[in-house]
Parts: C-alpha cells; sequence; structure tokens
C-alpha cells in the first residue's frame, strides 16, 4: 500500500502448492510480482510528480547508502544521522512548504508530491508548522 492511496491486486499464496516448503522459497514468486506491481507503481508515480535535480537526487541517495553503511557499524551512530536528517528536513521544509501552500491548493500539491490529499495536507502542516485542521 502506498501513502498515495494505491493498494497492488491481491495476490494469495497457494499452500498446497508451497505445502513444507520454507515460506521463503515457497512464496518466491508472489514476493517478486508483488515487488514487479510496487516498482510499477512507483514508476508511474514518480511520472507525475515534480522532479527533482539530478545533484539532489543523487545527494539523497548518496547520503542514505552512507547512513546505511554508518548503521552497520554503529546502530546509534546511524539514529543520530537520521536525527540530524530529521532536523535538517524540518529547517528547510519549512518555507518550501508555505510557498507550496501559496502556490497551489491541496490536490494539486498532493499530485506533485505524490500522495493523496490527506497525506500531502498532513506533510504541509508539518513541514509549514500549522494546524492540519485549519
Amino acid at each position: 500500500m502506498c501513502s498515495c492511496g494505491w493498494a497492488g491486486p491481491d495476490r494469495l499464496l497457494d499452500w498446497e502448492t508451497i505445502g513444507d516448503q520454507d515460506l521463503l522459497d515457497g512464496g518466491a514468486e508472489e514476493a517478486d510480482a508483488c515487488e514487479r506491481d510496487w516498482d510499477g507503481h512507483t514508476a508511474q508515480v514518480e511520472e507525475t510528480t515534480v522532479p527533482l535535480p539530478e545533484t539532489v537526487t543523487t545527494l539523497l541517495e548518496r547520503l542514505e547508502e552512507e547512513i546505511e553503511r554508518l548503521t552497520k557499524t554503529s546502530p546509534v551512530a546511524g539514529v543520530r544521522a537520521a536525527r540530524r536528517l530529521e532536523v535538517v528536513a524540518e529547517r528547510v521544509g519549512y518555507w518550501a512548504a508555505r510557498g507550496t501552500a501559496a502556490d497551489l491548493d491541496t490536490a494539486q500539491a498532493a499530485t506533485h508530491l505524490g500522495l493523496d490529499e490527506d497525506a500531502a495536507r498532513k506533510l504541509m502542516a508539518r513541514f509549514g508548522r500549522w494546524s492540519p485542521y485549519r
């Protein structure tokens, strides 16, 4: 299930076919199908959202890799890095949310962000530091 409201098709495991197999092996085909559904959905969403500059995308991907690497050697340092990232997001998101609210209505913002309207409203309120019920 996605924050935009999308839910993939139901995929049921055939327990008779799986039998005594380990679920990891017996359910691998259905798990792969779910992953393909998800990948297709995220590709569609990516096409409709506001594009990020390649430099920002690359920096975020690199940061994620570095925090994951750090977490393997020091989980507490990984938490500290994630918290720093959270603080930065709140700081830079403030004016971004306020500018977006001035330029777009909630439905438009939701489309550009790849979220449903409720999720977009809550995200904008959190970053913009206003009540989501205003």
